[in-house]
């Protein structure tokens, strides 16, 4: 089996062997070559411990050093090169209390998590498996190296990475590797939040982010998203709805493109339903106020798993007008910019069309001919750069203020109250026109 390095990999894995050194590619880029992915990283291992790895390049950094781990630098690229270890004791599900290095390829891929993740190559020995990487890629598996009670027991994070490469490739986990998931799955507690959430934030978007029911279904989310599982098996006995709050969310997360603000949008979007959930005499359920706890929900757990203010502003700002619904005329999309916002308002055409489409049959075709007109008038207001925002009106605080109008709450209430004039009319957006209304406002 011929891969096709970069260039500058193999200048890399070149310069280590003429000088006498073993050199792979190992891991993700591999197993990604094989499957003809491109892969997002190309780490390298090596024989070279991590000072001899430092003579050989111009430019590197010590990014790991203690772990036998050197960055090397060339041009505006950089690859972790990383001499061969065996990992010690782990003392917290996560760190190793100490590693050896080792001259032998064998005893590093042995410390790996899965078999499709424990094979190397280079272009003079071509492929190394020594675990069945390459059979459990033809067989569609993700299986731990070796046993995997000790893999996970070293690192807990691999729990929640079995599932998430489990979404990546389809694969389905091995039945003794799902066994010790579901046995250790409380392990992840003593994982940072920063790490899980990266690895949760793959998994969802990943081609097949309904495999977070997987991630349920062997204990992980009972752990790490304690508020999926109050989602699980709630009915929803209402004309728009065919699935339960789970199987809904599952729906509505296919429905839309692999973007974080998106998936992460329908993960939370009706998490608040379990606790608001009311059934009138008729046996028809309710959901009232649901978009505003799921929007408390999604900011909660964002908080608690690190998630950067930015995600955590548009995702929970999606979440609060996901179910907002209104007559496709001019004013009300303009209005509807203006509450969302005019760069987040794609994002909630593009959440409320998933919605609708894992709703039942019922007024499915006049909820999406809402929102496509919805979506028309969106792009007409853009490009007749109608105003929706402070910024776009005619006049500023300065010009209220040559009209006698002092800085503070009485000028920017006066400001807002222009925007909504002018929302209704964008014909009105005209310094003259607004000059008048203010001044007919203050002789008042």
């Amino acid at each position: 089996m011929k891969i096709n390095m970069p260039r500058k990999v193999l200048m890399i894995i070149n310069n280590l062997q003429l000088h006498g050194y073993e050199a792979y590619a190992v891991g993700g880029c591999v197993r990604d070559s094989i499957l003809a992915r491109r892969p997002e990283d190309w780490d390298i291992t090596t024989s070279a411990r991590p000072e001899e790895i430092k003579k050989l390049f111009r430019r590197t950094v010590d990014t790991g050093i203690e772990h036998g781990t050197v960055t090397v630098l060339l041009g505006k690229d950089s690859y972790e090169v990383t001499t061969y270890r065996i990992d010690g004791v782990y003392e917290d599900s996560r760190h190793p209390k100490e590693v050896r290095f080792t001259n032998k390829l064998e005893e590093d891929l042995r410390r790996r998590d899965f078999t499709i993740n424990a094979m190397a190559y280079n272009d003079d020995v071509r492929l190394v498996d020594v675990f069945g990487g390459m059979q459990d890629l033809n067989h569609h598996l993700i299986r731990c190296v070796g046993d995997p009670a000790e893999r996970f027991s070293e690192d807990a994070l691999r729990i929640l990475r079995a599932v998430r490469f489990s979404a990546q490739l389809d694969f389905p986990i091995e039945a003794g590797t799902a066994k010790a998931v579901r046995e250790l799955a409380p392990a992840l507690e003593k994982i940072s939040a920063e790490r899980i959430q990266t690895e949760l934030v793959k998994l969802l978007i990943s081609p097949h982010p309904e495999k977070i029911r997987d991630a349920y279904e062997l204990g992980i989310t009972k752990v790490i998203l304690p508020e999926w599982d109050a989602m699980e098996g709630v009915e929803q006995n209402t004309p728009h709805h065919k699935y339960d709050v789970a199987q809904h969310t599952l729906h509505s997360l296919k429905n839309v493109k692999r973007d974080k603000i998106l998936r992460l949008t329908m993960l939370f979007h009706d998490m608040g339903k379990p606790s608001v959930k009311t059934t009138d005499g008729k046996g028809q359920d309710h959901f009232k106020g649901h978009a505003l706890v799921s929007e408390e929900i999604a900011r909660k757990v964002m908080r608690r798993l690190k998630f950067d203010n930015d995600t955590v502003k548009k995702v929970t700002r999606l979440v609060c007008y996901h179910d907002y619904r209104t007559e496709a005329t001019p004013k009300n999309v303009r209005r509807a910019m203006n509450r969302i916002g005019v760069d987040l308002f794609p994002y909630y055409l593009a959440v409320r069309m998933a919605d609708v489409k894992a709703q039942s049959p019922y007024q499915r075709r006049e909820k999406i001919e809402n929102i496509i007109a919805m979506r028309e008038i969106y792009q007409k207001v853009l490009i007749e750069e109608e105003c929706v925002t402070l910024r776009q009106l005619a006049v500023s605080g300065r010009d209220l203020m040559e009209l006698g109008m002092k800085p503070g709450r009485e000028m920017g209430s006066m400001l807002s109250e222009l925007l909504e004039y002018v929302i209704d009319d964008p014909a009105r957006n005209n310094k003259e026109t607004l000059r008048a209304y203010v001044i007919e406002k203050i002789d008042k």
